[in-house]
């Protein structure tokens, strides 16, 4: 099931998602209509706090990312071919390497996209859907997605990561999108409609 993305400005994006049990209430099809949110929204992540739910899990699919890309554009990133996984209870043990730039977008900022600097790897404790634990380093791509993704479950969107100056001439466009005062494909939840 296609759940509503919720847009900015709704307080669940600024609070810092709980960690969960393995006997969540429907755990694996929260997961799966959170892909099939995803998809649907043509994104390449999507956190809980997003479909309005508190808590630290989060899905991303970076493949598709790099089957849309040229291949000469492919070689530039270390961790083609992608990954696509869910993250329960993800917490950041250490980043490392060159911090550098891309443009990003979120699902629940439409239509604004700036670039955003961020570590090179990140190695994170998580478990997978079958609350499996793991230890792993991520790099490229799929570094910066997860980088992006972890952000949401600890209440911070990517444009924390701009100026102020930035930030002060966006609010228009943020307010807007509060109000639900823009046109997507998806279905949202906006906080001041």
């Amino acid at each position: 099931m296609i759940l509503p993305i919720v847009a900015y400005g709704h307080p669940v994006l600024r609070k810092v998602a709980e960690d969960i049990t393995s006997d969540y209430p429907n755990l694996a099809k929260l997961i799966e209509d959170m892909w099939e949110t995803m998809y649907g929204s043509s994104g390449v992540g999507l956190a809980a706090p997003q479909i309005n739910k508190d808590i630290r899990l989060f899905v991303i699919d970076t493949v598709q990312m790099f089957s849309n890309m040229e291949d000469e554009d492919k070689g530039k990133y270390p961790d083609a071919p992608g990954l696509k996984q869910a993250f329960i209870n993800a917490h950041i043990t250490e980043l490392d390497g060159e911090e550098w730039s891309y443009n990003e977008g979120c699902l629940s900022i439409p239509k604004i996209r700036e670039d955003i600097t961020r570590h090179e790897t990140v190695t994170l404790e998580y478990m997978d859907e079958n609350f499996q634990e793991h230890t792993q380093t991520f790099t490229g791509l799929t570094a910066r997605v997860i980088l992006h993704e972890y952000d949401h479950i600890d209440g911070k969107l990517f444009i924390d990561h701009i100026s102020p100056l930035k930030r002060k001439l966006m609010r228009g466009k943020l307010d807007d999108i509060s109000k639900g005062k823009i046109s997507v494909d998806y279905k949202m939840l906006f906080p001041k409609k």
